[in-house]
């Protein structure tokens, strides 16, 4: 294994915010508006693949369903992600968005339960694998000054995707706009129709330095950093010569193991392991626990039809949605562990 300094890091991280930097919220971002549109329009046909205009499933099966885009999620986090740890980044968001998009027109045309539970899994593989890489993309590109702001406004894009959803069940389960057989097909069109327009913008994204570096490509990584540096020329501090910036050292290997992820989260960090793991399950139940059943509990217990249980999704997705914004540069300015715990505490409360 070859070892080697360099400072490409640093010069990432003194980058002034510009046109660039947005166009990678804007293709990270879309990921989870597909996420969002995805559980709020699947949540909201629920009344309506219980009838026979379309699968007539029961709603344990239409639960069910929903399970298997969530086990698609995790097997597609773990497949994916592993594979952009030895493929690189920008090769597996453009095949992971390719194959949501793929298996998201494939639902539309679903004849049965196990057909449609089929590709709802494969479908959650996709997302599954952009997840994986998000995170990583953001701590590898967006300077650190950034990140708990940036990090917040990708996430919480999922909520634009919700009123997008919610607006669009809106219209296409309405039986006087829709037939109802047609409706709910071509709402899984808009998700594919979202995600093929972002293949085409994700295409100039680069990949990134940090991954070519921990693989030795050296010249490709400084490569990418000259380019970048040539669209935002402002930084915020003085350039200076190489022997003056700070150099990080790296030791060159061509993969990560299973085994050294497990290392890691288990022996090397367990108590950060724990944290982590208990924040997302917590914020993943209570989430999908309210978007995967919201609609059959407001159609069956409060007898709300389905082509309006739209409305009844946007004000918590506009709350959410302003979050980010509101609250997002206290994460960079007061700090993650005081906004983290209070947000949390909050939210519970609330």
């Amino acid at each position: 294994m070859r070892a080697f300094e360099t400072d490409l890091p640093f010069r990432l991280d003194r980058l002034r915010w510009s046109r660039w930097h947005w166009l990678v919220v804007g293709t990270l971002g879309i990921t989870w508006i597909l996420d969002g549109l995805e559980v709020t329009v699947v949540g909201n046909l629920g009344p309506r693949l219980q009838q026979a205009a379309g699968l007539s499933l029961t709603s344990s099966l239409f639960g069910a369903a929903s399970s298997a885009y969530l086990l698609g999620a995790v097997c597609g986090a773990l497949v994916f992600g592993y594979a952009a740890d030895r493929l690189g980044r920008k090769r597996l968001f453009l095949v992971t968005l390719g194959w949501y998009a793929t298996f998201t027109v494939l639902t539309a045309f679903s004849w049965n339960f196990a057909s449609f539970a089929i590709f709802r899994l494969l479908c959650g593989m996709g997302i599954g694998g952009e997840y994986a890489a998000i995170n990583s993309t953001i701590d590898e590109l967006i300077p650190a000054r950034h990140r708990g702001w940036v990090d917040l406004a990708v996430n919480g894009s999922w909520w634009f995707g919700t009123m997008l959803g919610s607006g669009a069940s809106i219209v296409l389960l309405n039986p006087a706009a829709v037939d109802q057989r047609l409706g709910w097909r071509l709402a899984f069109g808009l998700g594919a129709i979202l995600a093929l327009v972002v293949l085409a913008l994700r295409r100039a994204l680069p990949e990134s330095p940090r991954w070519l570096l921990i693989r030795g490509r050296l010249a490709e990584a400084e490569a990418i950093v000259r380019n970048i540096e040539t669209h935002v020329p402002a930084v915020d501090v003085p350039i200076g010569t190489p022997k003056e910036n700070p150099r990080i050292a790296f030791v060159e290997r061509q993969a990560t193991t299973f085994a050294d992820v497990a290392r890691t989260m288990l022996l090397t960090y367990p108590r950060r392991t724990v944290l982590a793991l208990s924040l997302m399950v917590s914020q993943a139940f209570l989430y999908n626990a309210i978007f995967f059943t919201e609609a059959l509990v407001l159609s069956t217990f409060f007898g709300v039809d389905a082509s309006n249980v739209g409305y009844y999704i946007f004000p918590f997705a506009l709350g959410n949605l302003l979050g980010p914004i509101l609250l997002g540069r206290a994460f960079d300015t007061i700090g993650r562990r005081a906004m983290i715990a209070t947000t949390y505490l909050v939210s519970g409360v609330l």
